[in-house]
């Protein structure tokens, strides 16, 4: 699969010793995922030095990540390598606008540790990076892990990434962060490989990595949330068009003459079917929602304003579908985000609106679901973004 923002934009600096280090052993962690080695067929097939690699092997069988065994090689005595389970895995990390959500997964796609927390709506980059890197530190001690168990850190953020440059671009729902090459950020902050991408593009993966959708070539996934997104797997890749902006639904135009919407534009998605627009049009009740779960409760409890209102966004999400429909093609579309313990309130009037405004053909072949991975959805699919940038297949 095409990289990331993230992995194309990286600057390759050695950094400290400790870094170094960690990226040395990843390598060695990468040729040994194969089948156990000799500590000399490391250091042909790494390209470092014996003695780097008999230290660092060290290290690992201290830190129970590898084990050793007496073997013969060409005649002569030798030390065979071998990874005895706990010593890949991967750090998903999932920024919201009032959140951030931290797992810690194997190779086997299991969740070893997980923890979701609040942020203060408004915080800036280095107070969620700071709180990020403790929640991680926490998660590996509690499964026992050290640091350099973990090969990197997937990371999504709620907004686009500017391939380019390797910054949150203009748009986001954290305004804070705009501009912050938030990538460089991170790895100083984490000291391993990061890998940055948008949260909806991390659903998407997730989808079709840890998700029922693994044979879907042609799927778009739609968070709902403070903002609304989409990621794009078409062709059984990830889409990312030119630049890494590609999926901002949440700015088609839906109303011409609608509200002003925080990109400057009118009449957005955004303004109408957002989390954020809900709970303002519902803020007017006796015991107004304060959250999205408010949002899920009320209308579970057969609530007639909330109803109305989660109608009416469904609907204009459905005919914004209908173009994107008509484009593309996709097999799938999967609705995620803090609303899809709603099911078929939100999806009945979204699929009004995507078989009214696309082909018919197309608005009856393409299936619409709700996400069965919730809200782990985005940090489930940056740890698998680690999987894929490392080159670890995951089983």
């Amino acid at each position: 699969m095409p990289s990331t923002t993230a992995a194309q934009s990286r600057r390759q600096n050695p950094g400290s010793q400790s870094a170094l280090r960690h990226r040395n052993q990843q390598r060695i962690v990468a040729c040994l995922l194969n089948g156990p080695s000799t500590q000399a067929e490391l250091a042909r097939q790494t390209g470092l030095s014996t003695a780097t690699v008999s230290n660092i092997v060290k290290t690992m069988v201290d830190g129970g990540l590898a084990a050793t065994e007496p073997t013969t090689s060409s005649g002569r005595r030798a030390l065979n390598v071998r990874l005895t389970g706990k010593g890949t895995v991967a750090v998903g990390v999932d920024f919201g606008r009032r959140h951030l959500r931290v797992v810690v997964a194997s190779l086997g796609h299991r969740v070893l540790a997980e923890e979701s927390v609040g942020l203060p709506l408004g915080h800036r980059a280095q107070e969620g990076i700071e709180t990020a890197v403790a929640l991680v530190d926490r998660l590996l001690a509690q499964s026992g892990l050290p640091r350099s168990a973990a090969v990197g850190a997937g990371v999504g953020i709620p907004g686009p990434i500017d391939r380019r440059t390797g910054t949150v671009a203009q748009g986001a729902i954290l305004p804070e962060w705009v501009g912050i090459n938030i990538l460089q950020r991170l790895e100083d902050a984490l000291k391993m490989p990061v890998f940055v991408d948008n949260d909806a593009n991390l659903g998407a993966l997730a989808e079709v990595t840890w998700g029922p959708h693994g044979r879907t070539d042609n799927l778009l996934f739609l968070k709902i949330g403070s903002g609304v997104g989409a990621g794009l797997i078409i062709n059984g890749s990830p889409f990312y068009g030119n630049v890494g902006i590609t999926g901002e639904l949440g700015h088609a135009t839906i109303h011409e003459h609608g509200l002003v919407c925080r990109c400057g534009n009118r009449g957005c998605l955004e303004t109408v079917a957002s989390t954020t627009t809900m709970l303002e049009l519902l803020s007017r009740g006796e015991d107004p929602p304060r959250n999205a779960e408010d949002i899920v409760r009320n209308a579970l409890a057969g609530d007639s304003a909330t109803l109305r209102v989660v109608d009416d966004a469904g609907a204009a999400v459905g005919r914004a579908l209908g173009n994107v429909a008509n484009l593309i093609n996709p097999e799938v579309i999967v609705v995620g985000g803090p609303l899809a313990d709603l099911g078929d309130l939100l999806l009945d009037p979204i699929r009004r609106g995507l078989i009214r405004h696309a082909v018919p053909v197309v608005g009856e072949s393409t299936r619409l679901t709700m996400s069965s991975l919730g809200d782990r959805a985005e940090a489930l699919g940056a740890t698998a973004l680690v999987f894929q940038h490392t080159g670890i297949r995951a089983t």
